[in-house]
């Protein structure tokens, strides 16, 4: 779309640049013509000459003349608005640009003193040259809400995949999702030990975690619901999974500033999948040993979170190309989890997600912005 409105914007500007040029040239043997009329006034002697001298003149309706002397004496003057331009100086401010612009043709007559005949472009040659600049303001508007239409396009063609993958997804889930769950009642039934009962809530437990991955993919695309909730006690529980399943080398630790009484309207499920997003990126940015903060504090109308690691930090230039889909530092994965939790934020609970901070090799603080 650049290159062709750039095609007609420059095809505009040399045809019209041209044909500006060719009225141009025959304004000026109008005014050529207007001259000799305007020195025929000076010296006819008979009445035929006379007459067509003041026919001449008669028919320009359209170039502005001043017939004036050297010495700045006006003789007289056609097409100007005389409402702005009959002032004296204000004719002669005009004199002297057209003088400086060289738009005059001197009147060949025998007097002691010089005269020309000055002269401005027509009303529509002006508007001639003005006419690229307005084709250049209704193509760059066309260019932009083309722009427009298109990124919104692309982005509403981005939402279906990620919702049809989304659901999809727990669908696919769902069938054998089921079967283990009647599988378990069947376990249950045929051994009773009190090691195979602890065995088997291990298994009942990584079921409902199945359970609830494939109930935050089904939200995806639908309208959440959200619910005031108690953001310290969330925090605690997915800092509490996460830290469980992590190296002992890592040391987690919270610092809620609102003393557990922290309130925000979230989807529980949803969000829980924001923190291990961010959780999980802050254990692979430390590998594996090192310190993970989770910080809850309240200003005005927010509820803030920042999650902040000692690993190898982002650099500037990267602070939003994180959360685009596909960006990833690692060897493995699809690059989808800081751009899923991005979405999560801003279209579900109408919030934010940023890197606060980073430095390479001291670590990166991401926030999250609740607005309640």
């Amino acid at each position: 779309m650049l290159i062709v409105a750039g095609g007609i914007v420059f095809f505009s500007l040399w045809y019209t640049h041209k044909l500006a040029r060719e009225i141009a040239r025959q304004e000026v043997k109008k005014v050529e013509e207007l001259a000799n009329a305007y020195q025929t006034l000076n010296t006819a002697t008979e009445n035929a000459d006379l007459a067509a001298a003041l026919e001449t003149i008669k028919k320009n309706t359209e170039i502005p003349v001043i017939w004036a002397a050297e010495t700045g004496e006006i003789y007289g003057m056609k097409n100007f608005d005389t409402t702005s331009t009959f002032q004296k100086n204000a004719l002669h401010k005009t004199i002297t640009k057209l003088k400086n612009d060289k738009q005059y043709v001197e009147i060949a007559f025998d007097a002691d003193v010089k005269q020309y005949l000055y002269y401005k472009d027509s009303l529509l040659l002006q508007k001639l040259r003005l006419y690229p600049f307005y084709l250049l303001g209704l193509i760059s508007f066309f260019v932009l809400v083309s722009f427009i239409a298109f990124s919104s396009s692309k982005k509403a063609e981005q939402n279906r995949v990620w919702v049809g993958m989304a659901k999809e997804t727990a669908h696919q889930l769902g069938t054998p999702l089921s079967s283990l769950a009647a599988w378990m009642d069947i376990l249950k039934d045929k051994y009773n030990t009190e090691e195979d009962i602890s065995l088997i809530n291990d298994m009942e437990k990584d079921i409902a975690r199945l359970e609830l991955v494939a109930e935050r993919f089904s939200k995806i695309g639908s309208s959440p619901d959200l619910q005031e909730t108690n953001i310290s006690e969330v925090v605690s529980k997915i800092v509490h999974y996460i830290s469980k399943r992590a190296s002992k080398n890592v040391e987690f630790s919270i610092t809620d500033q609102t003393e557990g009484q922290g309130m925000a309207l979230i989807n529980p499920a949803l969000f829980e999948w924001v923190l291990e997003n961010l959780l999980k990126n802050a254990l692979d940015a430390i590998e594996g040993k090192g310190k993970i903060s989770v910080t809850i504090q309240e200003k005005a109308n927010e509820t803030l979170i920042d999650i902040a690691d000692t690993g190898k930090g982002i650099p500037k230039n990267k602070f939003n190309t994180v959360f685009e889909p596909g960006y990833s530092t690692k060897k493995r994965g699809w690059g989808l989890g800081l751009s899923l939790t991005k979405r999560i934020m801003e279209d579900y609970h109408h919030g934010k997600i940023m890197v606060k901070a980073s430095e390479l090799g001291k670590g990166t603080t991401f926030r999250i912005i609740l607005y309640r």
